[in-house]
C-alpha cells in the first residue's frame, strides 16, 4: 500500500545506505568523523595517524615518542542534488521511491565525492608510468608496488584506483580475470579489479586526467638561480630566447633525477616564473640545470590508507523547513523538504558536507595513463 507522505526521516533512512554503496575513494581513504554538527567553510582540527619505524633490536630498544601530529581540514565541500516532487511521487512507497529518485540522486553524489577525492593527486609528484601511455601489463602492478616499498609504505592497506581504459587492458591478463574479488561493499566488489601483487585494486570513472600548464621554450626550460636543498620554489626561465605559458596546479617537474610538483598556479614575470612546489629540494641543484615537465597523464593512484583523508561531519538542520540528518559509518546525509506555496511545487534537497585532506603525499605514487 502506499505511503501517505513519505517523510525526510524516511527517506534520509532509504538513501543513505545507497550512497555507500555508491562510494569508492572515501572507503580507501583515513576517515575523521564525529556527530557534532558543522557548516560548510568550517576548519577542522584532525589527528594523522601516526607512523613509527621499526629499528633492529641490539643490546637496549630505541624508544620512539607518541607524536600527535594535527593538521587541519577545511570543510569546503557540499554535495547535493535538489529535486522537484510531484503529490504523485510523494505517495509512492519507499521502494519505488528509492528507485525512481534517491538511486540517481545517490550515484550522483557519490560521483562528486569520489571525483573530489581522486583530485588530490594533484598533490601527489611521485610517477610510475608514461604519461599518454595506458597501463596494461602486470608490471605496471610492480612498479606501483616497488614506488609505495621504497616510501616504506606499510604492507597493510594498500589500494589502487584505475581509469576504464587501463581496466579494458588489464580484463585481458588472465592473472587479473582471476584475482581474488575484494571489498567492504557490494559497490566495492562491484568495481574491483581484484587483489594483485599485496594491493587491491579498483575501477573509477572519475579518476581525473591532468593537463599541464603552457609553459614552454623553444630551447627547453633551465633554472634561473641555484636552488638549494630545502628550498620550496624554483624560478624557471628559457634556456635560450623567451619563455611562455604557464603553470597549473598538480604539474610535475623533473630536476637532478627528482620529481617535484607545483604546489600553485603560477604566472610568468620577466622571462622567468617561480613556482612553489613539493617536496623541498632534496640536494643543491646548480643555476641553468635543466628543468623537464611530465605531459599531458591520467591520473591512476596507488597509495596507502593513510595518504589521504576524509572527513565529514552532520549539517545542521535547515531552519523553518521539515528537515532530518542521519549518519553511519562515518558518512552523513540531511534531506529538507520544503513546500513553496506560490508555484504549489514540493522541493527536496538532499546533501551531504565533506573535506580531502592529503596527509601522507610520500605515501602515494601517480600511476601515469
Amino acid at each position: 500500500m502506499a505511503n501517505q507522505f513519505l517523510t525526510t526521516k524516511e527517506i534520509a533512512r532509504a538513501m543513505l545506505p545507497i550512497l555507500q554503496d555508491n562510494l569508492v575513494f572515501p572507503a580507501l581513504a583515513y576517515t575523521d568523523y564525529s556527530d557534532t554538527f558543522s557548516k560548510k567553510g568550517d576548519t577542522i582540527q584532525v589527528k594523522k595517524p601516526p607512523v613509527y619505524v621499526a629499528d633492529e633490536f641490539s643490546d637496549n630498544i630505541s624508544v620512539q615518542d607518541v607524536k600527535e601530529e594535527s593538521v587541519l581540514v577545511t570543510l569546503d565541500k557540499i554535495a547535493d542534488v535538489s529535486v522537484a516532487l510531484s503529490a504523485k511521487e510523494m505517495a509512492l512507497n519507499v521502494e519505488d521511491f528509492s528507485e525512481q529518485v534517491l538511486k540517481p540522486a545517490a550515484i550522483a553524489i557519490a560521483e562528486k565525492i569520489n571525483a573530489d577525492g581522486l583530485s588530490l593527486y594533484k598533490d601527489i609528484p611521485y610517477t610510475c608510468g608514461v604519461a599518454g601511455t595506458t597501463p596494461d601489463s602486470l608490471e605496471d602492478f610492480a612498479e606501483a608496488g616497488k614506488a609505495l616499498n621504497d616510501a616504506k609504505a606499510p604492507f597493510s592497506m594498500r589500494y589502487a584506483v584505475w581509469d576504464s581504459a587501463a581496466l579494458a587492458k588489464f580484463q585481458t591478463i588472465p592473472a587479473v580475470v582471476n584475482a581474488e574479488k575484494c571489498g567492504s561493499t557490494e559497490a566495492l566488489r562491484d568495481g574491483s579489479i581484484g587483489k594483485i601483487l599485496g594491493m587491491e585494486n579498483y575501477m573509477s570513472q572519475q579518476v581525473c586526467k591532468h593537463t599541464k600548464g603552457t609553459l614552454s621554450a623553444t630551447s627547453g626550460l633551465s633554472l634561473l638561480e641555484a636552488a638549494d636543498a630545502g628550498d620550496t620554489s624554483i624560478t624557471i626561465e628559457a634556456s635560450a630566447g623567451s619563455l611562455s605559458g604557464n603553470v597549473k596546479k598538480g604539474d610535475i617537474f623533473v630536476l637532478g633525477g627528482q620529481n617535484y610538483v607545483a604546489t600553485a598556479d603560477a604566472e610568468i614575470d620577466s622571462d622567468s616564473i617561480i613556482v612553489n612546489i613539493y617536496p623541498a629540494i632534496k640536494e643543491n641543484v646548480a643555476a641553468e640545470s635543466e628543468v623537464t615537465m611530465i605531459g599531458d597523464h591520467t591520473a591512476n593512484l596507488a597509495f596507502h590508507k593513510n595518504a589521504f583523508g576524509f572527513v565529514t561531519r552532520p549539517l545542521e538542520l535547515a531552519r523553518g523547513a521539515d528537515s532530518y540528518v542521519t549518519s553511519f559509518g562515518g558518512i552523513t546525509l540531511r534531506v529538507t523538504l520544503d513546500y513553496d506555496i506560490s508555484t504549489k511545487k514540493q522541493t527536496m534537497s538532499i546533501d551531504t558536507l565533506y573535506g580531502f585532506k592529503t596527509l601522507y603525499p610520500e605515501l602515494a605514487v601517480r600511476m601515469l595513463g
